[in-house]
């Protein structure tokens, strides 16, 4: 290869990128919490949609469990950042077990609008993917009120109570344009719809949205870091092939990466989903440089400067241990 062909092969690092607040304050719950109570932790369900960071907490000690009745009576369980539905709460409560909810506050925000409406008799659509732990957390906290609309498709089987009391709500890790077009489609049915007080999609899953808008822009090819269960991550796959991408990817790590992707590719865009440790992404770039793409330039789109405080419960004993 010449040192002309080499200089032609570049990448587009997008940033924001990786991990956000709310799964950095996931993960360090578990870590913290390993730290002061010992191992085992037991965690409901993947504490973060990424394999990789499963699996390191699981060799530190962490037990994942899919539902609250693996728990052994008394033992200690954190909840993942996606949330639980009350029911939840109370078999935990029943089985007292010692709880740390490190449901994202950007979650909680969304049960807390669903607990409102519901009580103002408010017939509630949730956008989002059924399935999908967040919706079913979001759900539990009025279900009589809550009907999931789960894309386009769905739109016009929605039938409601009364189409002058109605909100949509949204899982916080969709496609903003895809939402868009989606709540767009519910007025055209229901004109009086209303909107959440405050965007339901969270931030980061927008900025990541935004920045991988910029480098599909320019790439011909779009790899993005996450894992196959991680909603965001998914998203961002959809949106690099609609703003210009020819091809874009979704891979657990650099290992996932195929030779043949980048037969005739001068530019490749990499960014990471909102799970996703920063070192699974410098393996990618390692593995891009061996095939010469060696020109790095990070493209910055936001600032994010978002930080959550750890579960309150786990705060509280960190504190006491410290006295």
């Amino acid at each position: 290869m010449t040192s002309e062909t080499r200089a032609t092969r570049r990448v587009l690092v997008a940033k924001p990128r990786g991990y956000c607040a709310g799964v950095d304050r996931a993960v360090q719950a578990v870590e913290k919490a390993l730290e002061r109570y010992g191992a085992p932790i037991y965690v409901r369900k993947q504490i973060v949609h990424n394999t990789h960071v499963v699996k390191t907490l699981e060799e530190r000690g962490a037990i994942f469990v899919e539902e609250t009745e693996q728990v052994p009576e008394g033992a200690i369980v954190v909840f993942s950042a996606h949330g639980v539905s009350p029911a939840v709460h109370q078999e935990a409560a029943q089985r007292r077990l010692k709880t740390i909810d490190a449901t994202c506050p950007l979650v909680t925000k969304v049960h807390n609008e669903a607990k409102r409406f519901a009580s103002q008799d408010y017939d509630i659509l949730l956008i989002g993917h059924e399935g999908h732990e967040e919706v079913e957390g979001t759900a539990g906290e009025a279900p009589d009120h809550i009907q999931l609309v789960d894309g386009l498709d769905s739109v016009d089987s929605v039938q409601v109570k009364d189409p002058d009391r109605l909100v949509w709500l949204s899982q916080t890790t969709l496609s903003v344009d895809e939402t868009i077009e989606t709540v767009s489609r519910l007025k055209e049915r229901f004109p009086n719809l209303l909107d959440p007080p405050s965007d339901d999609i969270c931030y980061a899953t927008q900025n990541r949205q935004v920045a991988v808008k910029e480098i599909a822009a320019e790439a011909q090819l779009v790899i993005v870091v996450g894992s196959e269960n991680s909603s965001n991550s998914k998203r961002l796959v959809e949106v690099a092939l609609d703003h210009g991408a020819d091809a874009s990817y979704l891979v657990d790590n650099a290992s996932f990466i195929k030779d043949e992707w980048l037969d005739g590719v001068t530019t490749v865009g990499v960014t990471s989903g909102a799970s996703v440790p920063d070192e699974l992404v410098a393996g990618v770039l390692a593995r891009l440089a061996e095939h010469g793409f060696d020109d790095v330039e990070e493209v910055h789109s936001v600032e994010e400067n978002v930080r959550f405080a750890l579960p309150h419960e786990l705060r509280k004993d960190l504190r006491a241990a410290t006295v």
